[in-house]
């Protein structure tokens, strides 16, 4: 399959839209991105329709437009970001070259930090409130776990920045993008550095289980 194909087979326009930072409720409605939005206007799915602003496609066209790419960048940003495998055929004879995507504007690049900060914030505050419940200490001698210690320290501050980001004007939001954004890009190396951590010690546990060869 070519990556339109794979891509369109393998991702929703949900997963997509959560993936990148845009928040949907139980019932597949968001708040739409394409215009100013104040109550959820858009269903997600397999494709997306605005009921406000009439904006309609598949998972490709959604993100196309969220980004301000072309649809061939933007299918090959959803086949990295979800590790879809596809065949890059390249095309026979000679093709213009692609005009160069028009500059971000000002709206453009806050929109895309925002979701940026949304999405890591977001990822942050699940883990805190997993280490919260599973590193309890069990008696009251026991030593406590310092990722226990942090999620106590931190969730409350975790959960203001995202209601900020969710409930708040345009001007608070930018405010706190430009107060925090060093912040948030610690906590996603952070969160990648545990997640690299936790996955070689799983692997060095495999290792350690795995039964001896027959001889």
């Amino acid at each position: 399959m070519n990556v339109f194909e794979a891509v369109k087979q393998y991702v929703t326009t949900r997963q997509a839209a959560e993936h990148y930072g845009i928040r949907v409720n139980r019932n597949g409605m968001c708040a739409c991105p394409f215009h100013n939005d104040k109550t959820p206007s858009m269903k997600v799915d397999r494709r997306f329709h605005c009921f406000g602003c009439q904006a309609d496609g598949d998972v490709i066209d959604f993100v196309s437009r969220l980004t301000g790419t072309g649809t061939r960048e933007a299918a090959v940003m959803l086949a990295q970001d979800f590790s879809i495998p596809y065949e890059d055929r390249a095309p026979t004879g000679r093709s213009r070259p692609r005009p160069k995507a028009p500059p971000e504007t000002p709206e453009q690049q806050f929109k895309r930090m925002e979701r940026y900060a949304f999405r890591v914030l977001s990822d942050y505050y699940h883990l805190l409130r997993r280490w919260e419940k599973d590193l309890a200490p069990q008696t009251p001698e026991e030593t406590w776990n310092p990722l226990f210690t942090e999620a106590l320290q931190n969730k409350a501050k975790v959960e203001y920045l995202l209601d900020t980001l969710l409930f708040l004007s345009m001007e608070e939001r930018a405010s706190l993008i430009t107060e925090y954004g060093k912040e948030v890009k610690r906590l996603e190396r952070r969160m990648a550095e545990l997640t690299a951590e936790d996955k070689t010690g799983r692997d060095r546990s495999h290792r350690r289980s795995a039964p001896a060869p027959e001889r």
